[in-house]
């Protein structure tokens, strides 16, 4: 069954216009025509499983993101860490994950760190916040209360063992719940949303499409009557993939129509990925260079910013952003005026021009279990890898974004001069982060 259009893009294109009324024709408080903020993350979504990039071959039918992008900005550099948990923290605290041993999947973020949203309320930005869905800092129930939230209702760990059969917790409390975590969590968001008269700020992560992979309810997506034994999944796992993103993409969807006209028109909508595609999946790049790894494949990923002053509309950025950029980004949009904190730098500006101070590099990393670490750092054409057993990767990406060949390698050495100065202002950038 082809899926239900719960929108148009009559939707989007008021998403352009500032609106200062309600439906009613009332005029708005100063406090109601601060922009809300939406975050959704999609969980293991690279630029090859992304409409809107040139990356990957068969694409989902994602019509919410594909207009958010004809009504707004799609970023093509934005890094993240390439697993979920490093780049979560990353996103609440504004911080590398070497700074707040948050370095790979299910480490525990401490609560002695500032999160974002007490952030908000320390600066008295007036905005009532929440977070629905995936959480993945830690697996104690309290955890996103401890760190400021106001109401937290999802996921607590990094993954389900089935879609429709899995432990919900909301304010401290969990108990198992047999609703579709995608529709599940579009719901929570709608009811809060419901609620709020004051400016809000909803981080709303699904764990979507992120494993197992399944076939979703037959009206969220567009791949068909697909077989769902095991067996089926196993042999062929992209068009389930694909699905999963589809049926998120339909409860964006979903979610966006059930806000009014006035309060759609004042709302900032961010969509990002957090790590790259599963190597199950993926297209492209190499199996081991997708989500885990630090090449491109594993931190390079999609994110799309539409609505509330977002003047530019159907254009591409190629700035340098990393994750920890969203946490100066959203306050700023908040009404704060440091653009810098921690290791955030906000990109505000760039939502209404193009000719603004970016980033000279952006750097990412993933810890494992020895207790090292790989970790990268680029520029506006080269990346330099450093790998925990002291090899050596440099990429200039400008002529091949698939990182071949390794100028490092035997058989490409000697560098050239001009390769040699930059793989040495890569490495002293590097150690000025990291010292």
């Amino acid at each position: 069954m082809k899926r239900v259009k719960l929108y148009t893009s009559i939707v989007f294109i008021s998403l352009l216009l500032s609106c200062e009324n309600d439906d009613s024709g009332t005029t708005l408080t100063p406090s109601q025509s601060k922009p809300n903020i939406i975050l959704i993350i999609a969980d293991d979504m690279g630029l090859d499983a992304s409409p809107g990039y040139s990356i990957g071959s068969i694409k989902p039918n994602m019509p919410t993101l594909q207009n958010m992008m004809n009504s707004g900005l799609r970023f093509n550099n934005l890094w993240s860490n390439p697993v979920c948990t490093p780049t979560r923290g990353s996103i609440l605290t504004g911080k590398y994950g070497f700074r707040t041993n948050v370095l790979k999947a299910n480490d525990v973020l401490a609560t002695s760190e500032l999160s974002l949203h007490q952030y908000l309320d320390n600066t008295n930005s007036g905005y009532n916040h929440a977070v629905i869905g995936k959480w993945h800092l830690s697996s104690d129930a309290n955890h996103p209360t401890t760190m400021g939230v106001n109401y937290y209702a999802g996921l607590l760990n990094g993954g389900v063992q089935s879609y429709t059969n899995w432990n919900l917790t909301e304010n401290g409390l969990t108990a198992l719940s047999t609703e579709y975590t995608t529709t599940k969590f579009t719901d929570l968001a709608i009811n809060w949303i419901e609620q709020q008269s004051d400016p809000w700020f909803l981080w709303l992560a699904y764990n979507a499409p992120h494993t197992p992979f399944h076939l979703p309810p037959n009206n969220l997506h567009d791949q068909g009557n697909l077989p769902t034994d095991q067996a089926s999944i196993d042999a062929n796992p992209l068009p389930y993939y694909l699905a999963m993103l589809e049926a998120m993409d339909t409860e964006m969807g979903r979610l966006i129509n059930s806000m009014s006209e006035a309060e759609r028109d004042n709302t900032i909508f961010i969509f990002i990925g957090d790590n790259g595609t599963p190597n199950q999946v993926v297209q492209d790049y190499g199996s081991f260079r997708a989500k885990g790894s630090v090449y491109q494949g594993g931190v390079n990923v999609p994110m799309v910013i539409s609505g509330k002053n977002v003047t530019r509309i159907n254009a591409i950025e190629n700035a340098l952003i990393n994750t920890t950029d969203l946490f100066a980004t959203i306050s700023e949009l908040a009404g704060n005026s440091t653009p810098d904190i921690n290791d955030s730098k906000s990109f505000k500006s760039l939502l209404s021009s193009s000719n603004t101070e970016t980033r000279d590099y952006v750097y990412a990393e993933i810890g494992n279990d020895a207790g090292g670490s790989n970790y990268t750092i680029r520029n506006s054409t080269h990346k330099y890898i450093y790998f925990d057993d002291g090899t050596e990767a440099l990429y200039d990406l400008s002529i091949n974004p698939f990182e071949n060949p390794n100028l490092l390698s035997p058989i490409q050495l000697p560098l050239s001069p001009e390769n040699s100065l930059i793989k040495d202002e890569l490495t002293m950038r590097l150690n000025e982060i990291r010292e």
